[in-house]
């Protein structure tokens, strides 16, 4: 599957090429051909994780092939969404970190080894598991950039013919990818009660308690805002707190384990 790699790679730096020179431009950049080039690298970049993760003896879910396919759900949304999205400004971190994510493949091989075969109700759980957290984190890249629209405004560095989109253009988009994250989160943490043997218990434990705790910082980051609005930075202390909850609970252990202890 290395020679797949290849065009994938290219194709992405063609996209962040083309969404980043013009990003500010009063134009914009070229959606069209930017949104073909990100297609095809998605598209090879799946079959590559396919390659990877899908093998005779099991699934391959490493910390590389997890982090990998949990960057390719981010790299799809923001292809698929491109031609219409108003904000775009996170695409090229996007594109960015899917270059990352496919060399990382070559250079970082673990094997984690599972069986999914007899527990379709546990492929499901997994599979809503990591779309919620790819929103959730597609979400913290909108606050980070939310984070630097109302700082600019805040230091008069923002003009008002500036080609950066309008701040609460990106605060509703950050707030509709919230719900449906945590929409996801709650239906993957259902799952995980009703599919999993010993949900609390057989090294999955912290993953609840920390998933949980992160259900609770959006759940009253949402009621808020409902109920009694909320500033800009309080918005963006909730989205990355919640958002590293998730990534301590997905990742924390599987780091140690396959990184440090094999």
């Amino acid at each position: 599957m290395e020679f797949l790699s290849i065009p994938a790679i290219l194709g992405y730096v063609v996209a962040l090429v083309l969404v980043a020179s013009k990003l500010l431009h009063p134009d914009g950049p070229d959606r069209t051909k930017a949104t073909i080039a990100a297609a095809v690298a998605v598209a090879m970049h799946g079959l590559v994780l396919s390659g990877e993760i899908f093998l005779d003896q099991g699934q391959n879910f490493s910390l590389t092939n997890t982090s990998s396919l949990i960057v390719w759900l981010l790299t799809l949304a923001v292809t698929v969404m491109l031609p219409r999205l108003k904000v775009i400004i996170v695409a090229p971190a996007v594109y960015a970190l899917a270059i990352i994510s496919v060399a990382g493949l070559w250079l970082l091989p673990p094997q984690y080894i599972t069986n999914f075969e007899a527990k379709p109700a546990v492929w499901t759980h997994v599979i809503i598991s990591l779309l919620s957290y790819s929103l959730l984190l597609l979400a913290a890249l909108y606050a980070l950039q939310l984070q630097g629209i109302n700082k600019r405004l805040k230091d008069r560095k923002l003009m008002l013919n500036s080609s950066l989109p309008p701040l609460m253009t990106v605060e509703k988009q950050l707030f509709h990818f919230i719900w449906v994250g945590f929409v996801m989160l709650s239906v993957s943490l259902l799952t995980g009660w009703l599919f999993l043997e010993n949900f609390l218990g057989d090294g999955f434990g912290h993953k609840v308690i920390l998933s949980s705790a992160a259900w609770v910082v959006y759940a009253i980051m949402l009621a808020q805002n409902h109920w009694r609005g909320m500033r800009i930075p309080t918005a963006v202390a909730y989205t990355f707190t919640g958002a590293g909850l998730l990534t301590v609970a997905y990742f924390g252990s599987r780091v140690v384990k396959e990184l440090f202890l094999n």
